[in-house]
C-alpha cells in the first residue's frame, strides 16, 4: 500500500507541475493581452486629444498675418487704401480655454484684435486687455531666451511608457506583431514643422500695426497728391515709410497704456518689384517668413502659444493665450469622461516648467496605486503638457472567466480522479488482504469441524463410547459439526453466486411467523448449549413479500454472530422484533454482547471484514456472515444497518419493502 501511495503521488506531481506551468503561462498571456488592450485604447484616447490639439494649431497657422489687429485692409490699389474689414479675431474667443489673441511687436509693445482702441473698452474687455498686457510684459522678459523651432524629423507614433518597470525589458504582447525597438522617434511638432514664406501686399503689411490714426494720415496724404498718375505712384512709394512711421498704435507693456509709440515700419528698405505703369494699381508685394508655433510658460495658469513673423529682419510674434486648467478640462470632457474607461482609470494632466513637473488636473476614478500607467508627452507647441492614464487593476479579458471555469473543473476532475483511483486501489488492496485472511479463516473453519468429525468417528470405531448414551452424544456432536460445516460451505457458495449475480430468489407472501418458527427450531440447541435466552416479538398484521429460505439463512447468520461474540457478556439474551410501517417491514435482532466499535458500524457488512480487537482475535470466523446478510437484503430491495444499544450490546435492523415489484 505504501508503494501504491508513492506511485500515485509521483503521477500526481508529474501531472500537476506541467499543468501548473501551462496555467501560469496562460495567465501571463492574458495579463499581456489586458495590458495591450489598455495600452491600445489609451493610445487611441491620447491620439484623439493630440489630433484636436493639432487641429487647433493648424487652424491658427492658417490665419493671415494681418488678422491680429482689430481691422485690416482688404484693398491693394491706390483707390482702395481705405477699404477695411474687421478681423475675425476681434470677437470674443469662442473657446473657453482661450483668453485672447495678441501680437508682440519688435519694440516690445503689443496689440490685440479684441479692441480698436483702449478708450473703447468695456469693463469685461478691460479685464481681458489688462491680462493680455501682463502676459506681454512677462513674454518680453522671456522671449529672448526662447530658441527657434527647428525642423522636425519624420512623424511617427507617440511614445508610451508602461508601468510596472520590471516588465519593460521583456517581450510585450505587441512584440509578436511589431518590432518595438525599431519604431521611429516621435514627431516633434503638431503643425507644419517647417518655416514657410508668404507673399503679402503693402496694405496687408501696413495692417500689422495699423490704427485709426494711421488711416487719418493716409487720407490726408492722398488728398495732397494730385499731380498725376506718375507722381501719385512715386509719391505712394515715397510716402510708405512715413505712413508706417506715423501709424502704429502700440500698447507698450512697460509704460502707461495711454502712451502712443511710433515705431518704424519693417519695410523701410524694401523696394518695389517693378515700376508701375501710369494708371496701374500699386501691387508691391512683401515676403513674410512665418515660423511654426511654439509656446512659452507665462504661469501655471497661462501659456502663450505664438509664431514668429519676420519682415525685413523685423520680428513680430503672434499667438493666443491658453488657459491651462480650462483646456485640460475641455480635453477630458470631450475625450475621456464619457468613455467606459473613466469608470476604472484616472486621467492626469501635468505641465513641465524648467524641468519641474506639476500636476494641474485630474479626472476619472481615483486610484490608490498606479499599478498600470501609460504616459504621453505631446509634441510642440504643447511640449509643456504630459498626460498619464493609470488604474489599479485592468478590466478582465473575455477569455479569463472561461479559463477560470475550465481550470476549476479540470482541477476538480483531476483531484477527484486521483482520490477515486486511490480509494479504488485501497479498496482492492484491502479486499485482497481480506480475501487472503478469509482463505485462512475458511481453512481453519473447515478444518475444525472436519477434525472433530474425524475424531468422533474414530472414537466410535474403537468403541471408546462404552455405552449407548455416550454413543448418542457422539452422534449429536457429529451432526452439529456437520451442520456447521454445511452452513459454512453454503455461505461461501451463496456469496459466490451473489457476486456473480447467479442467485435467484423465490418470493412469497406471508406474515413471517413461519420463518421465526423454523429459525427458533434450528437454533434452539445452540442457544441452550451456550445459555442464551431467545425472545421473538411479532407485531405485524399485514403480509409482505420475502424469500423464505433466504430470510431463514439471514437470521441464522445474525443469531450465530450474536452468540459467537455475546458469550463474554454477563447477560445472554437475544430479542427478535418484527414491525411494520406504511410501506416497510422492519426486522431487528438485539443482543447484550460487547457491541461494535463506532468506527466499524458501517464496515462490518463489508466482504471478509472483521473488527480488529482482542475479542475477534480469540474468536473464530470467516467475515462472510454479515457480508452475506447485506448482499441478500440488498438483492431483495432492502437495507441493513447496525447501531449500538444504550446499554450493552447492539441491534442489527433489516428494512424490507412490503411489496416486491
Amino acid at each position: 500500500m505504501k508503494r501504491l501511495k508513492l506511485i500515485i503521488i509521483f503521477f500526481f506531481i508529474a501531472i500537476v507541475i506541467p499543468l501548473g506551468y501551462i496555467v501560469l503561462k496562460t495567465y501571463h498571456g492574458l495579463r499581456q493581452e489586458e495590458s495591450a488592450q489598455f495600452r491600445y485604447f489609451a493610445e487611441t484616447l491620447f491620439d484623439s486629444m493630440e489630433n484636436e490639439m493639432a487641429a487647433i494649431v493648424r487652424n491658427e497657422e492658417n490665419r493671415a498675418v494681418h488678422e491680429y489687429n482689430y481691422d485690416y485692409r482688404i484693398g491693394g490699389t491706390e483707390n482702395a487704401l481705405d477699404e477695411r474689414k474687421r478681423s475675425p479675431l476681434s470677437t470674443e474667443p469662442v473657446k473657453e480655454y482661450i483668453l485672447g489673441y495678441l501680437q508682440n511687436n519688435p519694440d516690445g509693445s503689443f496689440q490685440t484684435p479684441l479692441v480698436r482702441a483702449e478708450q473703447d473698452l468695456s469693463t469685461e474687455e478691460s479685464m481681458v486687455f489688462n491680462e493680455l498686457k501682463d502676459i506681454n510684459t512677462v513674454f518680453n522678459q522671456r522671449k529672448f531666451t526662447i530658441s527657434e523651432v527647428k525642423p522636425a524629423p519624420v512623424p511617427s507614433a507617440p511614445p508610451m511608457a508602461s508601468v510596472p518597470p520590471k516588465e519593460a525589458g521583456k517581450s510585450s504582447f505587441a512584440g509578436k506583431y511589431l518590432n518595438v525597438e525599431k519604431t521611429p522617434e516621435s514627431r516633434k511638432y503638431l503643425g507644419t514643422k517647417q518655416k514657410r514664406i508668404e507673399q503679402i501686399t503693402k496694405s496687408q503689411a501696413l495692417s500689422l500695426t495699423q490704427t485709426p490714426q494711421t488711416l487719418t494720415a493716409q487720407k490726408a496724404a492722398r488728398k495732397s497728391e494730385a499731380e498725376g498718375q506718375k507722381k501719385a505712384v512715386s509719391g505712394a512709394a515715397a510716402e510708405m515709410p512715413s505712413l508706417a512711421a506715423s501709424g502704429g498704435l502700440a500698447f507698450d507693456a512697460s509704460s502707461n497704456m495711454d502712451a502712443i509709440e511710433m515705431e518704424s515700419a519693417p519695410w523701410d528698405d524694401v523696394q518695389e518689384e517693378t515700376a508701375p505703369k501710369p494708371g496701374a494699381p500699386v501691387t508691391t508685394n512683401f515676403q513674410v517668413e512665418v515660423a511654426p508655433f511654439q509656446s512659452v510658460f507665462i504661469s501655471k495658469e497661462i501659456i502663450f502659444i505664438f509664431r514668429r513673423i519676420m519682415i525685413d529682419q523685423q520680428i513680430y510674434r503672434q499667438g493666443f493665450a491658453l488657459k491651462v486648467k480650462p483646456f485640460f478640462s475641455y480635453l477630458a470632457g470631450a475625450h475621456f469622461e464619457n468613455q467606459p474607461m473613466a469608470r476604472f482609470a484616472n486621467l492626469r494632466f501635468n505641465i513641465i516648467d524648467n524641468g519641474m513637473e506639476n500636476e494641474i488636473f485630474r479626472s476619472g476614478t481615483p486610484v490608490n496605486q498606479d499599478n498600470h500607467i501609460l504616459v504621453r508627452s505631446f509634441p510642440m507647441p504643447y511640449n509643456f503638457i504630459t498626460a498619464s492614464l493609470s488604474c489599479d487593476s485592468l478590466p478582465a479579458s473575455t477569455g479569463r472567466r472561461p479559463l477560470n471555469v475550465i481550470l476549476m473543473v479540470l482541477m476538480t476532475v483531476i483531484f477527484l480522479g486521483f482520490i477515486a483511483i486511490y480509494q479504488s486501489a485501497r479498496t482492492i488492496v484491502d479486499l485482497s488482504e481480506r480475501r487472503s485472511k478469509f482463505v485462512s479463516s475458511v481453512t481453519h473453519e473447515l478444518k475444525t469441524p472436519l477434525t472433530n468429525i474425524r475424531m468422533y468417528i474414530e472414537m466410535l470405531e474403537l468403541g471408546i463410547a462404552g455405552n449407548k448414551d455416550r454413543e448418542q452424544e457422539y452422534f449429536e456432536i457429529l451432526g452439529s459439526e456437520s451442520e456447521r460445516l454445511s452452513r459454512l460451505i453454503t455461505n461461501v457458495l451463496e456469496l459466490s453466486k451473489l457476486e456473480q449475480k447467479q442467485r435467484f430468489f423465490n418470493y412469497q407472501t406471508g406474515n413471517f411467523k413461519d420463518v421465526i418458527r423454523e429459525v427458533e427450531t434450528a437454533m434452539r440447541p445452540k442457544l441452550m448449549a451456550d445459555g442464551f435466552v431467545f425472545v421473538a416479538q411479532h407485531h405485524i398484521k399485514s403480509h409482505f413479500t420475502y424469500d423464505r429460505e433466504v430470510m431463514i439463512q439471514v437470521l441464522i447468520n445474525l443469531i450465530e454472530n450474536s452468540i459467537k461474540f455475546g458469550k463474554s457478556g454477563t447477560s445472554r439474551e437475544l430479542t427478535l422484533g418484527v414491525h411494520q410501517s406504511e410501506d416497510r417491514t422492519l426486522i431487528s435482532l438485539s443482543d447484550t454482547g460487547p457491541g461494535i466499535p463506532k468506527s466499524a458500524l458501517k464496515k462490518v457488512f463489508n466482504d471478509f471484514y472483521r473488527v480488529d480487537n482482542t475479542l475477534t482475535r480469540t474468536t473464530g470466523g470467516t467475515g462472510i456472515g454479515l457480508a452475506l446478510v447485506r448482499k441478500f437484503v440488498t438483492a431483495m430491495g432492502g437495507a441493513v444497518s447496525a447501531a449500538n444499544n444504550g446499554g450493552p450490546g447492539c441491534t442489527i435492523t433489516i428494512t424490507l419493502p412490503r411489496e416486491k415489484s
